[in-house]
């Protein structure tokens, strides 16, 4: 079984031609000052959260924390140590009311997710929206960060959003959510690490570069934290909270860069013999999607990940990929695979191209 040497998700293909313009400009200082949320009290403990009893809630949160599973079924993603009390409190206040969040905002959240996929960009990321407007259109930030992405004016204009006397598309879900996309690229393109690149959507990637500079070229973030503002610090300890609360478990944006990949290296996904002797493995190059792959040869998500863990973020990272799947599935997808590739990038470029006309 092949080893992930690495989660990234870097701008290739249509990204590379759409942004280059823009590389140089990157959010220079941009404020994003999350909106004020309030707290949700709950008078008695969390009696579950995703089966896990808290009677004794240290016992509770060690064992969630412990036994965590990324997204894609790949063991080991753990809480770091120095979150735990963060993260538990956090949860203890806030996990009611966002929890009520999972059927009220479920639209939203199915919309987030394409666009996020279309982008190659990790799903759970929709919940930087979360702790940044509580997903409220017209939420406003004491700094003047407008809609549910929260975007200043200058980034808003810098990634595609118009903003005019009589229409303001910072306001606009499904468009801000394609703008947040773009610049979430572009900061995970400089970082490498989704833990530095919500704190730079948080701050401005400035104030991560200096944290970075003070602490002698050290990107892990639990190193670097001290020398960020309190407020983003807390920032990224919120995320990683509202993760734990909306998934129930940590995953691969939850954790540093470094962890990921011991995570992955170490954690290899196997399947069992029956699913071995039955499929097939086949190489391919080029930007291809998991999305459209699974639409040509009907397959599941969650059955297509369990073959192929981590396929977007490798394909993305190296434009080859080892592809296994049910021989018969196998077959549909070389017959079809040029015609599957051409979708794939089509839809990239769409997904990119979205808000910036």
């Amino acid at each position: 079984m092949r080893k992930i040497k690495q989660i990234t998700v870097l701008v290739t293909l249509g990204f590379l031609l759409l942004q280059a313009a823009k590389a140089s400009g990157l959010q220079q200082e941009f404020k994003m000052s999350p909106v004020v949320l309030g707290d949700t009290t709950i008078k008695k403990e969390i009696s579950t959260l995703n089966n896990v009893a808290v009677n004794d809630p240290k016992l509770g949160f060690r064992n969630l924390f412990a036994t965590a599973v990324t997204g894609d079924g790949i063991n080991g993603a753990r809480l770091n140590p120095m979150a735990i009390t963060f993260v538990q409190n956090y949860i203890s206040r806030n996990g009611k009311g966002f929890l009520a969040m999972k059927d009220w905002a479920k639209a939203y959240f199915n919309m987030m997710d394409e666009v996020l996929t279309q982008h190659g960009i990790p799903k759970e990321l929709k919940y930087l929206a979360v702790i940044e407007s509580g997903l409220k259109y017209n939420a406003k930030s004491w700094t003047g960060a407008v809609g549910p992405w929260a975007f200043m004016p200058a980034a808003a204009q810098q990634y595609g959003l118009r903003i005019t006397r009589g229409k303001d598309e910072r306001l606009d879900y499904y468009k801000s959510t394609h703008a947040a996309a773009r610049l979430l690229t572009d900061l995970y393109a400089r970082y490498g690490d989704w833990l530095l690149v919500v704190a730079a959507y948080n701050s401005g990637p400035g104030n991560v570069d200096k944290a970075i500079r003070k602490t002698g070229g050290n990107k892990d973030f639990w190193t670097l934290q001290h020398h960020l503002p309190n407020e983003t610090m807390n920032h990224v300890k919120k995320f990683i909270g509202t993760h734990y609360i909306f998934e129930g478990e940590g995953g691969i944006t939850t954790v540093t860069k470094a962890e990921a990949k011991d995570i992955l290296l170490n954690n290899p996904a196997d399947l069992a013999k029956e699913d071995m002797e039955n499929s097939t493995a086949y190489k391919i190059t080029g930007r291809f999607s998991s999305a459209i792959i699974i639409k040509f040869i009907e397959m599941d998500m969650a059955t297509f990940l369990r073959y192929n863990p981590g396929f977007d973020n490798e394909i993305a990272v190296n434009g080859k990929y080892e592809l296994r799947l049910p021989t018969q599935k196998m077959n549909i997808f070389v017959a079809k695979r040029y015609e599957i590739l051409d979708e794939s990038v089509q839809s990239l470029l769409k997904a990119a191209n979205v808000g910036a006309r």
